[in-house]
């Protein structure tokens, strides 16, 4: 798709790539609270929690570019041509994205078309799923006698005709975090095995993490595919795959009941 320009409009607004974090409207980072507030016109993905696009002022458009899987909304051509339409149409501009913008979120892709318009733009960073994710699980990517590694991958893509380097991820000292993997568990779960990883290492898959639907779901690497299809899990989840899991029986922190907490989370 070619990009289209304004030339004879002069170039007047900003774009801010603002990540929302998690979920937890709490999570939002001061700067990213104030740009929203000043918001003319936010395109936002379908990851972004309600609560959070509250915070929007009423009268600034809001326009839904979210991408599921199998439910795009948007091409991501055609977001980045809104982006630079709306930059010339408006002053404030958010471009806000669930988690962080910069990890699986295809924010340097649109940067780079911003750039290429001639358009200012400037980061807000949020919480990452996969850190806000362990912690309201009670799991550390990291610990001293468990893991001494945490890496990041994500699984959507079509890994049967697309194979990943399994071997590089199967090392038990490592904690393995995969981002959108749910309808290839059963691929991850062969391809982790055959590198080498322990059919019994420990496994979580966490979803709607940090809200009050929160669910874990936790078992072993040679159930993958099982706690996946779980009728109970509800998307978005993430996939924790390494022996810190095996902490979170003891670590986390939610209580159901408690008023004064505002994420729920069911029990493993």
């Amino acid at each position: 798709m070619e990009l289209i320009t304004l030339p004879r409009q002069q170039e007047r607004g900003k774009v801010w790539l603002v990540g929302a974090g998690p979920g937890d409207v709490e999570l939002l980072t001061l700067k990213a609270f104030r740009i929203l507030k000043q918001a003319d016109v936010v395109l936002y993905d379908a990851l972004v929690s309600e609560d959070i696009m509250a915070l929007v002022p009423v009268a600034a458009e809001k326009i839904a570019v979210g991408k599921r899987a199998g439910k795009h909304s948007a091409a991501q051509d055609e977001i980045n041509q809104l982006l630079v339409t709306k930059a010339y149409t408006r002053k404030n501009v958010v471009r806000l994205k669930g988690g962080d913008p910069f990890i699986f979120g295809r924010g340097g892709e649109e940067l780079e078309t911003l750039v290429e318009a001639g358009v200012a733009f400037e980061v807000v960073p949020g919480i990452t799923a996969a850190s806000g994710t362990s912690a309201y699980a009670g799991i550390p990517l990291t610990h001293r006698d468990h893991a001494q590694g945490v890496t990041f991958i994500t699984g959507h893509c079509k890994l049967a005709s697309r194979p990943l380097d399994w071997q590089s991820y199967a090392n038990s000292q490592n904690t393995l975090v995969i981002y959108m993997g749910i309808l290839n568990a059963q691929t991850i779960k062969q391809g982790l095995i055959e590198a080498g990883r322990a059919p019994a290492t420990p496994v979580a898959i966490v979803s709607k993490a940090t809200t009050h639907e929160q669910r874990s779901f936790i078992g072993t690497l040679d159930e993958l595919d099982q706690l996946a299809a779980s009728p109970q899990l509800r998307m978005p989840a993430l996939m924790i795959i390494g022996e810190v899991v095996g902490l979170a029986q003891n670590l986390n922190w939610f209580n159901p009941q408690s008023a004064n907490c505002n994420v729920a989370q069911t029990g493993q």
